[in-house]
């Protein structure tokens, strides 16, 4: 696998590099809000400089439909990028064609160069085989440090690898071994918590992870799909009615899997879910009719917490309740710190990513004590899954 390594043993001075990275930054009003991607792809830009080489840097932005619209334009960007690379950032409007073409050509020495947003061109996202060319005229290499677009088959991610030598980058290369690192050669016993909203959205990351996994710890709502799944009343608590049976076949693989599957024994539950809302606790067995739970009980979390320390590697997909309304938080927030403090005391190896996790993480104020955190979402859920990403198998 060609790695980031193997084009920096190569002579890059005067070479033009196309970088693919994801600047899909959330935007207010012209300005970012949190630059954790922009920052990920920063040692892979620097790196290339160190070495004497151009950088030319592309990303989507948003979901524009192949059409130009100011909305999703990547100009916003030049200036925190700038600042964070502390040099100053050439800006091409279009990230083909002839005025590209031009800024490609007078790019000098350890300058960079950002391309405007690739999906204002349908031929992005069809992969379109023209627009995969146009994008590596004049370029040398291509290098892909975006692991949160890998898994679309795009002309960005997959198309000019028939036309370059391709590498991975820094940041792609530390999210490949850090989930390698969990599932293909953890330090055992190793634990996976998944939490979420819909089993049916995780329907093949449990059936994968019920073979890699000594242990499997199910939180958030999908939990009462599961709850149900046992034939006990779940109130007016969010579950998958339609559910119900594939839920009952995971329990049972996971047995034949000698796979611990960890349910919530007790819940939050609450009539309401808005903020400071009234609530009280109940075990799974006596859920109230007329209440909703929305997060894991004391007890649960004292489960939770004691499998977590007889593991070395914990893998986290998902909140375990309601986080973003307090108090529907505290479960979530609690074996969060839990980790945290186990992962800063060196007693386990801990990755989380996907979905609302890093969010959730942040609530917590622990996502910078995690060993690592992918801020990829369906990348991460698709690598989870046991698929070979598109973007990645081109450099394979």
């Amino acid at each position: 696998m060609p790695s980031s390594k193997e084009l920096f043993k190569l002579d890059l001075t005067n070479k033009l590099i196309l970088v693919r990275v994801d600047l899909n930054l959330p935007v207010v009003n012209g300005v970012v809000q949190d630059e954790t991607r922009l920052q990920s792809v920063l040692p892979t830009i620097q790196e290339i400089i160190k070495k004497g080489g151009k950088v030319v840097l592309c990303s989507h932005f948003g979901r524009p439909n192949g059409e130009y619209n100011k909305k999703y334009s990547l100009k916003p960007l030049i200036e925190p990028l700038s600042k964070a690379l502390n040099f100053p950032i050439v800006f091409s409007p279009t990230c083909i064609g002839p005025e590209a073409e031009e800024l490609k050509n007078n790019l000098k020495e350890g300058q960079t160069l950002l391309l405007e947003n690739l999906r204002f061109h349908k031929g992005e996202e069809t992969n379109n085989k023209d627009f995969s060319e146009d994008l590596t005229l004049g370029i040398d290499y291509f290098v892909n440090d975006a692991f949160s677009c890998s898994h679309r088959r795009h002309s960005s991610t997959v198309g000019v690898t028939n036309f370059l030598p391709s590498f991975m980058g820094i940041h792609l290369e530390k999210e490949i071994k850090a989930l390698e690192g969990v599932l293909n050669n953890p330090n055992k016993p190793v634990a996976a918590i998944i939490g979420g909203s819909k089993v049916s959205t995780k329907i093949d990351v449990i059936n994968f992870l019920l073979k890699k996994m000594d242990i499997i710890i199910i939180g958030g709502a999908m939990a009462n799909t599961f709850v149900a799944a046992k034939g006990l009343d779940v109130g007016k608590s969010l579950f998958e009615k339609e559910c119900i049976d594939l839920a009952k076949e995971l329990i049972e693989k996971s047995q034949n899997n000698n796979c611990n599957l960890i349910l919530p024994t007790d819940f939050i539950v609450s009539k309401n879910l808005k903020k400071h809302a009234e609530y009280t606790t109940a075990n799974f067995d006596s859920l109230l009719h007329n209440m909703m739970a929305l997060d894991i009980g004391p007890k649960s979390i004292e489960l939770f917490n004691n499998n977590i320390n007889n593991c070395k590697t914990i893998l986290w997909n998902g909140p375990l309740g309601a986080f973003e309304t307090y108090p529907f938080d505290k479960g979530t927030n609690k074996v969060a710190s839990h980790v945290s403090s186990l992962t800063k005391q060196k007693k386990i190896l801990s990755v989380a990513g996907g979905g609302d996790t890093v969010s959730a993480l942040n609530n917590a104020k622990v996502l910078n004590d995690f060993s690592y955190v992918s801020t990829a979402g369906g990348a991460f859920l698709e690598w989870l899954e046991g698929r070979v990403l598109p973007g990645i198998e081109p450099i394979s």
